[in-house]
């Protein structure tokens, strides 16, 4: 499917949906990417709804049963290097496995200089005749990446090359 088909038809794109869903999609940002933003309370939760964005901008993720769970281990010498390379995790699994994911259980961590991530991942092989299949995401970018505590938690941007 094509990218822009993905995020016109994307069940975030009302600002109804935007003040339910912890993450939007910003479909005005990029027409050949997808950008989102996603808030959350802490930084485990914000690892999450990043992570739960991209598998959206890729599939519906209602459809995907937890049936296989993916313990992955990452470390980086500062937080929004790991936080795209997290994401990047999320789309390799994609693209090596046939894996998408609905679930995520993420714990960011600092130990010394660098930051660690633990996390469990669940969901199932891809099946197109089941999901729901949307963009096909290549790859977290730098591209007016931003990743900012505030008053109320975390808040980032990421746009990916689709």
């Amino acid at each position: 499917m094509d990218g822009r088909k993905a995020f016109h038809d994307s069940p975030f794109k009302s600002r109804k949906t935007k003040l339910l869903m912890p993450f939007h999609f910003i479909p005005e940002i990029a027409i050949a990417d997808v950008a989102f933003e996603a808030t959350a309370a802490s930084i485990n939760g914000l690892f999450e709804q990043c992570a739960k964005a991209t598998e959206e901008a890729m599939v519906s993720t209602k459809g995907i049963k937890p049936k296989v769970s993916k313990n992955i281990k990452l470390e980086a010498d500062a937080l929004d290097r790991l936080l795209i390379d997290w994401l990047n995790e999320v789309v390799f699994y994609k693209d090596s496995e046939g894996l998408l994911f609905s679930n995520f259980k993420v714990s960011v961590k600092q130990v010394d200089k660098n930051w660690k991530l633990t996390a469990t991942a669940k969901g199932e092989k891809r099946d197109p005749k089941r999901h729901e299949l949307r963009a096909d995401v290549k790859a977290a970018t730098w591209h007016m990446f931003e990743l900012k505590e505030t008053k109320n938690g975390w808040k980032a941007r990421v746009v990916e090359d689709i």
